[in-house]
């Protein structure tokens, strides 16, 4: 195709598709910040999962949410609502109603794809086979993209925007601004003015062979504290309070769990934080992409592609020798992430704490 042929016509409707999870959908939001940069007249809309639509509620740049698996279905200016599998049906008419020039499969599986098919776009793009989680998902795009070898996903994401002739604008984020009590309530806190700062710790994951022992980010802090003198505040999702509260018994003192957090409130303290640790899961990506100092722990999923990207950054993982990549169960009855030691995770935290007093 020339250039012409691969650019979006004037006020042309695009449809991405990206359902979930917390972290894929945050890895896809700087190709949603190229075409508001580059092409504020397009108009775009997100096909989301009900489980992950309130993150894209924090960002610029879309005309409309469009939620699938939704509790209730509904219709506001920003977001139009499909419930359970009878909705399923609805979301498509309504999406072949809108008469999208393209739709954006990021997703890869057969159902995002169909989806991209069956919105009726007039362009169905999505990646080559090889790059495909469910490579018989191929079969039902019009045009096919190819991501950069072993490179990181947000990458793979930007590879998109050439056939749409738009240029990259970088690692951008749209996030709107947000405020946070809870945050304030942090910033506030005896510890946390003493010290100067916090470090912000997640031990929880989706996975469970992606979760670092309770027990050792509890050491963590510990150590994080009499050495360093920085106390830690932990965050806890839907039934992690548990989890939150193993490791703030094994800190000594040295930690407090967070006060119960939504998205906003996970922005707000990760851009407040001197220093986030956490797994491979959604809150270390929302981390990443305002900045915030990391030391991300690995075990079945590789750094280069999942972890955080500024090279001041730092991953400890134990990917390169794991017998259950990309599992969401370990097959050898010891997740490899285990096998991480509190002592290589303190010096991750103690270097990258030294670089960010530099830069």
């Amino acid at each position: 195709m020339s250039a012409p042929d691969l650019a979006l016509a004037e006020g042309a409707r695009v449809l991405v598709v990206r359902m979930g999870a917390l972290g894929d959908i945050v890895h896809a939001l700087p190709l949603l910040a190229a075409l508001r940069t580059h092409r504020p007249d397009v108009v775009v809309d997100w096909l989301v999962d009900a489980r992950y639509a309130g993150v894209l509620a924090l960002v610029d740049g879309l005309r409309r949410r469009v939620v699938v698996r939704a509790a209730s279905a509904g219709v506001t200016p920003e977001e139009v609502r499909f419930a359970g599998v009878t909705g399923m049906a609805s979301a498509i008419a309504h999406l072949r109603a809108q008469g999208y020039e393209a739709a954006l499969d990021l997703q890869g599986l057969i159902k995002s794809a169909a989806f991209a098919r069956l919105s009726g776009a007039r362009r169905v793009i999505g990646f080559v086979r090889s790059q495909l989680r469910e490579p018989a998902a191929g079969w039902l795009y019009g045009e096919r993209v190819t991501g950069p070898a072993g490179g990181h996903v947000v990458e793979k994401n930007l590879a998109m925007l050439p056939a749409l002739d738009v240029p990259s604008a970088g690692l951008v984020f749209p996030w709107r601004p947000v405020t946070s009590d809870v945050t304030a309530a942090v910033l506030a806190s005896e510890p946390v003015v003493r010290a100067g700062g916090f470090a912000l710790m997640n031990p929880g994951a989706a996975w469970e062979n992606k979760r670092w022992p309770p027990a050792r980010f509890g050491a963590l802090a510990a150590q994080l504290g009499e050495r360093l003198a920085l106390p830690s505040v932990v965050t806890w999702g839907p039934s992690e309070r548990a989890r939150a509260e193993e490791v703030v018994a094994a800190s000594h003192g040295h930690a407090v769990a967070s006060p119960p957090t939504a998205l906003p409130d996970l922005l707000a303290l990760a851009r407040a934080a001197r220093l986030v640790v956490s797994g491979d899961t959604g809150p270390l990506h929302l981390a990443a992409s305002v900045g915030a100092p990391i030391v991300g722990l690995f075990g079945p999923t590789r750094p280069e592609r999942n972890g955080p990207w500024r090279a001041d950054d730092l991953s400890v993982s134990r990917a390169a020798t794991c017998e259950c990549f990309h599992k969401r169960q370990c097959l050898r009855g010891r997740a490899c992430i285990e096998e991480i030691a509190v002592e290589e995770v303190f010096a991750a935290c103690a270097h990258r704490l030294q670089t960010r007093a530099a830069s």
